[in-house]
């Protein structure tokens, strides 16, 4: 008998770590250490491990185990290190061949199966990165695993079986049981969701157009006003208008719902931009990330090249809200916790919403309003000035008229208006593809004053609103990108002074209301 080894992966937000894990069988007293910073659900491993290799046939030696993980400086957590540790004490007493080079990433039940664990996807892909080709998996997270390329990727749903292929006595093992009876598989078919379609919306003309404006360009949008005027029906259609995913922005999504996957055995390769819709009561370790231990991602990063839309947004904590201010600017959310750190990509579309006043009635229209200009007040101010400058479309959304359910039917579907949003972006691409960007709400105000600097004719109003202190100077830029992208929806090589004033107007169409 010597030391056993084999490998695993230790996931710190999307980043994951191979882990060795080292195993000697002593001459002491029966007893089961792990060592390397294992947090209480791997302590437990002990216990799992112990019973599914007496159910599985191979039961563990009666001496001392000890079990390392190596770097012991980092965090170990969670049940998908059961599998590893098995296989590197199976090696050590001499019961299975060498397990070198292959990562084991699955939970052990008592008796024997092997079950899926969260985030398999951006484990498997650090594998890969680190050179280790060769991943043994549950059946179950097969399917997840393969959307690695370079994996080589084998799927067990026993441990007896498992240790067969690695060269167990057949004479010992149960190798008649078959646990897996109605178990689902990776490659069960969930169906896709229904997108719903724009045409459902009746009138707001000038809603159905921000909307487009921000699809096409990946702009944060706000919508104020009354309730049933049709705010959460055009946020929920806003993912429709917006382009498939690629390859890599595919996987990054994937990877994240991986981490946060209620059904570990039912991640699929998401093709589409998510959408995430958190009650107004949901914490900042909801929406942000966190939790105890190691931090966990939120509805922002589940959010990522989606929309992350936020109804009755003043409702909401205001630090919630000011916590959304990092990622808006930067694309990441870094955590940090005592257990370590984590950063996850959160590069949304942020859609509020929100009522003119706590009873919605102040609209202007007639209505009798039972707020006090105190209460209208310190009701939208609960989003702070910052967060609102950081909001490239806010539109004041009108009750929509009988003569608008009239014309019901005639608006344009979702399909039509995706294809002018597939150009205008096409336009960008090929634009801003030298500086390294893919839509114009990532261009830089060094970029839009330099390469991409517009004559002062055409930005003569824009100056004026800047000097007189109607816009800061992330205003003045975030006016010109929704100015470029008005021009890409116009096929237009650059924008005019029309479209310069057309996105001041969409800026401040609130505060004009």
């Amino acid at each position: 008998m010597g030391v056993g080894r084999s490998y695993s992966v230790a996931l710190l937000g999307l980043n994951g770590y191979i882990v060795e894990v080292e195993a000697d069988i002593g001459q002491t007293l029966p007893n089961f250490v792990i060592l390397g910073l294992p947090d209480a659900s791997l302590n437990e491993a002990k216990e799992r491990i112990r019973s599914a290799a007496q159910n599985s046939g191979i039961p563990l030696s009666r001496r001392k185990i000890t079990a390392n993980l190596i770097p012991a400086s980092l965090p170990k957590r969670g049940s998908g290190f059961d599998l590893a540790i098995t296989m590197a004490v199976l090696r050590a007493a001499g019961d299975i061949r060498s397990t070198e080079g292959t990562v084991f990433i699955s939970e052990l039940g008592l008796d024997g199966r092997l079950r899926p664990v969260r985030g398999i996807l951006p484990a498997v892909m650090a594998a890969v990165q680190a050179g280790h080709h060769e991943i043994v998996v549950a059946q179950s997270n097969v399917a997840e695993a393969e959307l690695v390329p370079g994996a080589v990727v084998r799927g067990y749903k026993t441990l007896a079986r498992l240790a067969f292929d690695f060269g167990a006595d057949p004479q010992d093992l149960a190798l008649d049981y078959d646990p897996a009876d109605g178990e689902v598989t990776g490659d069960q078919d969930v169906g896709a969701a229904v997108v719903p379609d724009l045409c459902d919306v009746s009138g707001q003309g000038d809603a159905r157009r921000a909307l487009e404006v921000a699809a096409a360009g990946a702009h944060h949008v706000l919508l104020c006003g009354p309730p049933g005027a049709g705010k959460t029906m055009l946020a929920e259609r806003l993912p429709g208008l917006l382009p498939d995913l690629g390859d890599r922005e595919a996987m990054e999504v994937t990877a994240i719902h991986s981490l946060s996957a209620v059904h570990v055995d039912s991640v699929r390769l998401l093709r589409r931009p998510p959408f995430e819709n958190p009650h107004h009561s949901a914490t900042a370790a909801a929406i942000i990330g966190g939790g105890s231990g190691l931090p966990r991602p939120g509805a922002a990063s589940r959010a990522h090249r989606g929309v992350l839309f936020l109804d009755e947004a003043p409702e909401y904590e205001r630090r919630v809200l000011d916590a959304l201010r990092q990622p808006l600017e930067s694309g990441e959310l870094v955590i940090h916790r005592s257990a370590g750190t984590a950063a996850y990509p959160a590069r949304f579309q942020l859609v509020l919403a929100a009522n003119p006043c706590p009873c919605g009635k102040a609209t202007g229209k007639g209505v009798d309003c039972t707020c006090t200009p105190v209460m209208r007040r310190r009701y939208f101010g609960r989003m702070s000035g910052p967060l609102l400058d950081r909001v490239d479309i806010q539109l004041q959304v009108e009750r929509v008229s009988l003569a608008d359910f009239g014309q019901s039917g005639t608006e344009e579907d979702t399909a039509t208006v995706a294809g002018r949003v597939h150009a205008a972006r096409s336009r960008q691409r090929e634009r801003l593809g030298s500086f390294g960007m893919e839509t114009n709400s990532q261009v830089p105000g060094r970029v839009l004053r330099g390469e991409l600097r517009l004559p002062s004719a055409t930005t003569k109003i824009l100056d004026t609103s800047l000097e007189r202190g109607i816009l800061t100077a992330r205003g003045y830029d975030r006016v010109l990108r929704l100015a470029w992208t008005l021009a890409d929806l116009g096929h237009r090589d650059q924008p005019h002074s029309d479209d310069i004033g057309q996105a001041l107007g969409l800026r401040q169409a609130v505060a004009a209301a």
